[in-house]
């Protein structure tokens, strides 16, 4: 296993289950991947994701070594899950029971609306029932077995899933603020909402109807768990170990790797490293697939962690969305013309209101970003990592944040690239159609038998609940090419 990230711990939780010997090789010096920390001035920041949805794929890795989720990871379920303040000075809040939402949306919007959102609910419902074992919990082999669940693919056009998300939602809510609460989250799949297709609202479902959850100690503790887990259960967990190649036998099959100078012997080997780098540093004699020789990738971000002095003035959440009044030109910005954002949308997340441990006494972490274009846009981050951070800054003291800095790290593109993350963007490829499904590079290479690959570049895709399945379905890969060797 090349990799300790999410996917990678997902996959070797798989192969344990199944019986096999796992070793992970992982380049750091702890598990997680982009799921990682950065530790500065006595502050602890989750360098990756925040926010955290469908435990029960969590549960199911826990699962495979014989354990349950709640003797790993507690997990606390936020209400709100998300607290969004407008432009305009309103704020709307994504509760976590039915009725405390159609309440919110009552005070604050309409009563149409409110009792609008029940039938949104049931649709979402819906929507996620079809999609998730037919179109996501599954391995590809190729575009027609798109045909071999022809149910579902009814269900889905009968639902409206191949219309526009953005127009789709604005048909059943009057108020734009819901529009944007609710489509905001095809940017997790790379694409504006008045872009991407209504199937992507099943991440809609993920966060705002089965909930946001969020780990006792900071997001980091969900892989600590993990390799915890994978070790006690008999994998070998490998740190500050960098793979420099595939070995291959006289027939071109997968014979090892070369760790730390190391040659280790497998059977089989899962990359989770991005696709584009996996190719170029461990099969640089191969060309990539096509559909990575002209990919479209998600636009990337700008995230500043900040340790502050104080506490969050009451009524701010664990999860902040700002909107910007420029909804439809910012995306037109960002995606279409690789610009930064004029009038951009934020998200600040305050992970010590949760955790206070990851903070000194009477400070904060807080974790703020922006999205910004990839690094396919005409952008020198040398020079507006400066203007960047203080447009931040004064964001944070406009907005009523804590503001008195102790610590700081301004990650940006350029940093995501030095990492490993193509075209500078932690988000991968985007969701367009022909990067999604069967239409996603496939989690095998059948040039090199028992190279197999996890994570947001391949099947599924792009975020966390996606990259455990990605897990999942590269496990399935493995144990069906070594029991049928």
């Amino acid at each position: 296993m090349v990799g300790a990230g999410l996917a990678g711990l997902a996959t070797a939780c798989r192969l344990v289950g199944d019986g096999h010997d796992v070793t992970v090789i992982e380049r750091s010096g702890e598990p997680g991947g982009r799921n990682g920390t950065i530790r500065e001035g006595g502050f602890t920041f989750d360098s990756g994701p925040t926010v955290f949805t469908m435990p029960h794929l969590l549960e199911r890795a826990f699962g495979h070594l014989g354990r349950k989720l709640a003797d790993e990871v507690r997990l606390t379920r936020l209400d709100p899950a998300y607290r969004a303040v407008y432009a305009d000075g309103s704020q709307l809040r994504v509760r976590a029971q039915l009725s405390d939402q159609i309440a919110e949306i009552g005070n604050v919007v309409s009563t149409r609306d409110a009792e609008a959102f029940r039938g949104f609910v049931n649709w979402l419902e819906q929507l996620y029932e079809a999609e998730m074992p037919n179109f996501i919990e599954r391995n590809f082999d190729s575009p027609l077995d798109l045909l071999s669940r022809p149910r579902a693919a009814a269900t889905l056009v009968r639902l409206g899933g191949f219309g526009r998300l953005a127009a789709t939602v604005g048909r059943r809510f009057e108020d734009d603020r819901l529009v944007k609460l609710f489509t905001f989250q095809a940017m997790y799949a790379g694409l504006a909402p008045a872009d991407a297709l209504a199937i992507y609202a099943v991440i809609t479902y993920m966060d705002s109807i089965a909930g946001v959850w969020f780990p006792e100690g900071g997001m980091h503790a969900v892989p600590k768990a993990l390799a915890g887990a994978l070790a006690e259960s008999g994998a070998e967990l490998r740190f500050d170990t960098s793979v420099s190649s595939i070995l291959r036998d006289t027939a071109g099959r997968v014979a090892g790797v070369v760790a730390g100078g190391e040659r280790l012997r497998a059977d089989a080997v899962v990359v989770t490293l991005d696709l584009p780098v996996a190719y170029r540093k461990l099969l640089p004699d191969l060309r990539p697939p096509r559909v990575l020789a002209n990919a479209q990738y998600s636009p990337s971000a700008v995230v500043w962690h900040v340790g502050v002095r104080g506490r969050p003035a009451t009524g701010v959440a664990h999860h902040n969305i700002h909107f910007g009044t420029a909804w439809a030109e910012s995306f037109d910005q960002l995606i279409k013309r690789k610009e930064l954002m004029s009038d951009p949308s934020r998200l600040v997340t305050i992970p010590t209101l949760d955790a206070p441990a990851m903070a000194p006494e009477g400070h904060s972490a807080l974790y703020v970003l922006e999205p910004v274009p990839h690094l396919g846009a005409r952008i020198d981050w040398t020079r507006e990592s400066g203007p960047m951070r203080e447009r931040l800054h004064r964001f944070l003291s406009t907005n009523g944040y804590p503001d008195d800095i102790v610590a700081e790290r301004l990650v940006t593109p350029a940093d995501w690239e030095a990492q490993g993350m193509a075209m500078g963007s932690p988000f991968s490829l985007a969701h367009t159609f022909f990067q999604t499904g069967p239409f996603r590079p496939r989690n095998f290479e059948p040039r090199v038998p028992g190279v197999f690959f996890a994570g947001s570049g391949t099947t599924p895709g792009v975020g966390v609940p996606m990259v455990m399945v990605s897990g999942e379905l590269a496990g399935e890969r493995v144990n069906d090419y070594l029991v049928g060797r």
